[in-house]
């Protein structure tokens, strides 16, 4: 029996260089300390990483710097796991379809000025645990980060969330908001705001159980019309898109949680297990983010570079195989 533990060192630096296979065995066949697999599992069960983790690894790149906040949302496909715990049927946005996965709420923080990304929170969604919804978690996370001083320019978010009670939310703590509208949004006096002409400098409307908002309509180049409001007090055309493009960077951060720090690749059924797998995938994330700030490399390169000499080395054996 062997008796090394496992550490939150160890894991992170193992989701940190692994590209391809993310199991408690993969980990101790190449670890380099004597650590048996049912060691690792024992430990994902035992260990305890929570979101407040996250917060203690981006603070010192937040705090004193003005960003945007972005919240968004992202399925974990478990579409093959039937006895998984915290996996419920949901829509994603990637599949485009109800699936079989594991909700997470993020908080993502992004520079004003240069677009460096931090998450600073996030949440599991999983009502029969907790009972709450999306927007609750999202509420709840703004209010967090108020807490903490994050200094936000204003907080970004789609059509999912631009519920009136999230709306009310922002507009209690003090923040600009940016959010999509859909196109049978109720305002004025009953008009669909589909139906409202709006025109290119946008238009000052009454969004029923709100208030006065500015409301912009953008043509998307897939011939989609997208309706972006605004409690902004000074909006113009120019001020909404950039805050809009800047909340694209969220899809970029879900992208490379799953492709470069295998978010979705851990098989335990517990949902402690599962719990602790996501927030050590996000710690990954922000130590790559880090290093990509100071070596200008991207994730995918980072990866690449790992694996680079070796794959030479067996190119040119099997080159030197096929020739002879």
């Amino acid at each position: 029996m062997k008796n090394h533990l496992c550490s939150r060192e160890l894991y992170c630096s193992f989701l940190t260089v692994t590209a391809q296979r993310y199991s408690a065995l993969t980990l101790s066949g190449i670890s380099p300390i004597d650590l048996s697999h049912d060691a690792v599992s024992r430990w994902l069960v035992d260990a305890k990483c929570q979101p407040k983790d996250i917060w203690e690894k981006a603070r010192d790149c937040v705090i004193g710097r003005k960003g945007v906040l972005i919240a968004d949302d992202t399925v974990l496909n478990k579409s093959r796991s039937s006895k998984m715990e915290l996996v419920n049927w949901q829509y994603s946005g990637t599949e485009h379809d109800i699936v079989r996965g594991i909700g997470m709420v993020n908080f993502v923080w992004a520079d004003s000025e240069n677009g460096d990304m931090f998450p600073v929170d996030y949440r599991i969604y999983n009502p029969p645990e907790d009972g709450k919804t999306k927007n609750e978690h999202v509420q709840e996370m703004a209010s967090k980060a108020k807490e903490r001083g994050v200094n936000v320019e204003a907080i970004v978010m789609d059509a999912w969330y631009s519920s009136l009670n999230n709306l009310k939310h922002m507009r209690d703590l003090g923040w600009t908001w940016v959010v999509g509208l859909r196109k049978n949004r109720v305002v004025n006096r009953g008009e669909k705001l589909g139906e409202v002409e709006i025109p290119e400098e946008g238009v000052r409307l009454y969004l029923r159980g709100y208030g006065w908002i500015q409301v912009f309509r953008f043509e998307a180049t897939n011939g989609r019309t997208d309706y972006f409001g605004t409690n902004m007090g000074d909006p113009t055309r120019e001020k909404v898109t950039r805050l809009v493009k800047i909340r694209w960077s969220v899809e970029v951060y879900h992208r490379e949680l799953k492709q470069t720090c295998g978010l979705e690749r851990c098989q335990s059924r517990t949902g402690r297990s599962q719990r602790n797998h996501i927030g050590l995938s996000v710690l990954s994330w922000i130590r790559k983010a880090k290093r990509r700030n100071v070596t200008n490399l991207s994730m995918y390169q980072q990866q690449w570079n790992i694996i680079k000499n070796s794959v030479a080395q067996n190119l040119k054996q099997e080159f030197m195989l096929s020739t002879a």
